[in-house]
């Protein structure tokens, strides 16, 4: 795995048996897919299934919102994945899913994470082996050691546009959706973006196999879109979730200092007293 946020295909189906596997796969409802059965039907030998509809802050108004420290510890553990394991994520979409568990693990201090390079789309076009056996492990001992400054809550957000500074915003939504042209998914939420922020859709930095570009490539979407590489980032999309894909491509590049506004649009959008630029 070397320091790489991704492994390859051919990485994963030859490290199997040293490695824990987490299927991530997270679908919005427009996209009309069942993870859990799907999950049921086919998925890499020996993979649990992570959930962050599950493995989350229970209550609330917003999705899929980080847990605590020790709900986090509990529910890996349970997937048999200790402080030594390394583990895979992947999912069968645009690695959306796969990229936010990778974060959620890094936040809560196990590096040892990376991302299936292509997801399980490229894996079943290169008719690797899948199982449909729900395996069920032995259950592990996993201490979250959280990382604050990996995530950031609506406060932080007004903070930094209020008093500005190095940090820059980047969103992961759609052209639409930044400038306010498009309508939200989610009911209830105002269009436009956080002032100050830069547009960047995740799905601009996969390949059509659904890899991840190449460095120099990535370089030149993240500057095409007015990011200083040379400064830290806060990363934002419509629920946290395929904002991931960009602090993802950023750890590709080397580049450090990234963090998540976990709320994001689903937070920010739903209040009267947040700004929005459309």
């Amino acid at each position: 795995m070397n320091n790489s946020p991704t492994v390859s295909t051919e990485w994963l189906a030859d490290n199997l048996d040293s490695v824990r596997v987490l299927d991530g796969s997270f679908y919005l409802p427009a996209e009309k897919r069942d993870a859990e059965a799907e999950f049921a039907n086919a998925h890499i030998p020996s993979a649990q299934r992570f959930n962050i509809d599950v493995v989350c802050s229970p209550g609330g108004d917003l999705p899929h919102m980080f847990p605590d420290g020790k709900a986090f510890a509990d529910a890996v553990g349970a997937m048999g994945i200790g402080n030594n394991d390394r583990v895979i994520t992947y999912d069968g979409g645009k690695l959306t899913g796969a990229c936010r568990v990778w974060w959620m693990f890094r936040a809560f201090g196990h590096a040892k994470v990376a991302v299936l390079d292509g997801g399980f789309g490229k894996w079943q076009t290169e008719g690797r082996a899948v199982e449909s056996t729900l395996a069920t492990p032995p259950a592990a001992s996993f201490y979250a050691d959280y990382q604050p400054d990996m995530v950031r809550s609506i406060e932080h957000m007004l903070s930094l546009i209020k008093q500005g500074g190095e940090t820059q915003i980047i969103d992961a939504r759609g052209a639409g959706r930044f400038d306010g042209t498009a309508a939200e998914p989610r009911a209830g939420l105002r269009s436009g973006h956080i002032p100050g922020s830069h547009n960047l859709p995740y799905d601009k930095l996969l390949n059509s196999d659904g890899t991840l570009q190449a460095p120099d490539q990535l370089r030149a979407l993240f500057t095409g879109a007015g990011v200083d590489l040379d400064r830290p980032v806060v990363t934002s999309c419509g629920s946290g979730v395929s904002a991931a894909v960009l602090l993802l491509g950023l750890a590709a590049l080397g580049h450090g200092a990234n963090t998540l506004y976990d709320g994001s649009w689903s937070e920010w959008g739903s209040r009267d007293d947040t700004p929005v630029v459309t």
